[in-house]
């Protein structure tokens, strides 16, 4: 039987570089760096899963890799931020770097909270399916306008965290690929920055919870057994008894009592809670028109970050530092910091011109003597090719010239004796005698 052969549908090699790069949404990298726990190991996947579908979520890391590696092949890949998680005397720290030239933003993290934390808290935990195959939105809450008296770093710390995710297009995005919100917060009482990850969710408006599980059915508790997805009333004489139920009492099942909180919450609140849907959104009858509620649903993970420092550049090339949390200059002492760092870019930029000066040199070089090698070599092929043609004109004969004969005539040998006679004669060497004595 013949084997199957499996015919790829995405592209490979340039033709991937190339789409990746004119689509125009950012790509990360989150990495950890160095000898980290499992506990920040689980954050590490955790937040690849809120970046995706922009991220290397099969990312394979080994001991060997240095920051440096990750930071010369993810220009050539596309990649326009990388996350490295670390952990420091002080607490684990988060570094933020815009490839390919920066800035780069070292935070420290005060608390987390893993996916699996925050699904064990909540009252009704979500199965992780469709939501990931879109990018998230991003909300930024609580940053001050742009004003005189606005700390600088602020702004380059809202941009920053902006440029992670994919911008907001309304006139081509459609309404079903909104499933997801990342919330960051700016505390500025505690000078933090909270990051939350949601998932959206879509319930009928004005209604109470037992009309909603009619019309929505049971939630299902097992694959194994599909008619847990129906409502149950077989411990219900009417369907009377199971709506008009007042609140508080009991039921015959296991539906349990109603509290008030849950009756309010499963109504929808009032009318500034209730949207009318512009398209057709995921979910039953969740159609165009119809008046919804929104509802926000935390599936984590959940973090607490403390910004430390800014600085231009990449790890290992960091340039001038614009911001710092505990190391404060004057203005002197920045401007010659400033003219320091100038003169190291110059000194560089020069050495890399002299550098590049260097190899354009040496090129010409190896090109001007491979063009005079080929020339010598012409030139000995045209000397040899007229030298055998000189050799063929000499060897050819004349029919009309008479062929003399080389032997000579009979009287002359005796000349040929007189001259030998003349010369000296060569004498064998003598051969050295060997004395071999008794042993």
């Amino acid at each position: 039987m013949a084997r199957r052969r499996k015919n790829r549908t995405h592209l490979k090699g340039a033709g991937a570089t190339v789409q990746r790069a004119n689509d125009g949404e950012p790509r990360s990298f989150i990495i950890k760096h160095g000898q980290v726990g499992s506990s920040l190991t689980q954050l590490v996947r955790d937040l690849r899963k809120v970046m995706e579908p922009n991220t290397a979520s099969r990312l394979k890391e080994r001991n060997r890799n240095k920051l440096k590696d990750y930071l010369t092949m993810a220009p050539a890949l596309g990649v326009t931020h990388l996350l490295a998680l670390t952990v420091t005397d002080v607490a684990p720290s988060l570094r933020m770097v815009r490839l390919p030239a920066g800035p780069t933003l070292s935070f420290r993290v005060e608390r987390y909270s893993l996916m699996k934390d925050i699904l064990k808290t909540s009252r009704s935990s979500r199965s992780m399916g469709m939501e990931y195959l879109t990018a998230p939105l991003v909300v930024l809450a609580s940053f001050p306008p742009p004003s005189p008296e606005t700390p600088p770093h602020l702004p380059l710390l809202m941009k920053s965290f902006q440029s992670l995710f994919p911008p907001l297009s309304p006139n081509s995005m459609s309404l079903s690929n909104c499933r997801r919100i990342v919330l960051i917060a700016y505390n500025a009482d505690r000078g933090t920055v909270e990051f939350r990850h949601y998932v959206i969710t879509v319930k009928p408006y004005g209604i109470s919870k037992r009309v909603r599980r009619v019309l929505e059915g049971a939630p299902k508790k097992s694959l194994a057994n599909p008619s847990s997805g129906f409502l149950d009333l077989g411990n219900e004489k009417d369907v009377a008894d199971f709506l008009l139920r007042k609140r508080g009492e009991p039921s015959p099942g296991s539906d349990g009592y109603e509290s008030a909180a849950s009756s309010a919450s499963s109504a929808a609140g009032d009318d500034g809670d209730a949207v009318s849907l512009a398209d057709d959104y995921v979910g039953r009858n969740n159609k165009k028109g119809q008046k919804k509620a929104v509802r926000l649903s935390e599936v984590g993970p959940r973090m607490e970050l403390r910004l430390i420092k800014i600085s231009e550049g990449l790890p290992g090339k960091e340039g001038a530092v614009l911001y710092h949390e505990f190391v404060k200059k004057s203005k002197a002492e920045a401007a010659a910091l400033k003219a320091s760092h100038v003169a190291k870019e110059r000194l560089r930029k020069q050495r890399r011109e002299e550098q590049e000066t260097n190899v354009q040199r040496k090129k010409a070089e190896k090109e001007q003597g491979s063009r005079k090698n080929q020339e010598d070599s012409d030139e000995e092929a045209s000397d040899a090719e007229a030298d055998e043609s000189d050799q063929e004109a000499h060897d050819e004969w004349d029919e009309d010239e008479e062929i003399s004969e080389v032997g000579g005539s009979d009287d002359e040998p005796g000349s040929d004796e007189e001259e030998s006679e003349d010369e000296p004669q060569e004498r064998p060497p003598t051969k050295k005698v060997r004395i071999r004595g008794k042993r």
